[in-house]
């Protein structure tokens, strides 16, 4: 078959969330007397997010800005290199470097120097930023999956979080755990061992999490191909409101 369509991975993640929506809502408004919306409501947001994000509208959002300079911060420490992408300031304290204040798109983010060497430190050594890609075969047609990882570690892949509220296993329904270790086995690289590093922000003090996850292609490959294949049913039911056609392998 021929290349249909093509996903990367968070956009996997974001059909998950709106198929979860009641899910989502119950866990953070369900106990609220006054939830801002009701349930059908937030699922009409959910959908409307969605499409927004297939056809690449963009969004302003300081918690992914956050997430961007935190991470770019972090690749410039474990490659030891500078940056152009963010401006970085030190904030001294009695001659040490206490903080960094980066700043991107006009918002500048205070990052604590212990928690930045925690985090490099662990990823010392690791390539950043790799592209992989690969073709999944669907009922429908070859899907081309892809995305960036992180961090590859020697037979580890590793994807940094960045939150304001982290509950235990808030990613076990998120796709890279499994898009990047298939992209990377199809590619002739077998690394299953898969890591969530996550640092949730707190107004004064902050906390880092780990979720481990194993790869097993037998259980997993069955699990994204589904997941693919309920996509593009959804895609086909909403055709009309697609204007990025990248998404079905045509031209914009």
């Amino acid at each position: 078959m021929q290349l249909r369509f093509r996903f990367y991975a968070s956009l996997l993640d974001a059909f998950q969330q709106y198929l979860d929506s009641d899910i989502i809502w119950e866990k953070y408004w369900g106990y609220s007397e006054t939830p801002p919306h009701t349930p059908e409501e937030f699922r009409k947001q959910q959908f409307q997010s969605l499409i927004d994000r297939i056809n690449r509208v963009h969004y302003e959002n300081e918690a992914v800005d956050r997430g961007t300079a935190f991470n770019e911060v972090i690749d410039c420490m474990v490659e030891n290199r500078g940056t152009d992408k963010v401006k970085v300031e030190k904030l001294l304290n009695n001659g040490i470097v206490a903080a960094l204040n980066a700043t991107y798109n006009n918002r500048t983010f205070c990052f604590p120097m212990p928690l930045v060497r925690e985090v490099s430190d662990y990823y010392k050594g690791a390539l950043t930023q790799q592209y992989v890609q690969a073709v999944l075969p669907t009922m429908f047609g070859d899907v081309l999956v892809y995305g960036f990882i992180d961090y590859v570690l020697p037979f580890l892949i590793c994807d940094l979080k960045t939150t304001g509220r982290y509950s235990v296993g808030d990613f076990k329904n998120h796709w890279q755990h499994i898009v990047y270790p298939y992209a990377m086995m199809e590619n002739g690289s077998k690394v299953f061992d898969f890591e969530y590093n996550v640092v949730e922000f707190g107004k004064n003090d902050y906390n880092t999490y780990t979720e481990s996850y194993s790869f097993v292609p037998e259980r997993d490959v069955p699990k994204l191909t589904q997941h693919c294949e309920d996509f593009i049913r959804f895609l086909q039911q909403n055709r009309e409101l697609i204007t990025d056609k990248k998404i079905f392998n045509l031209a914009a």
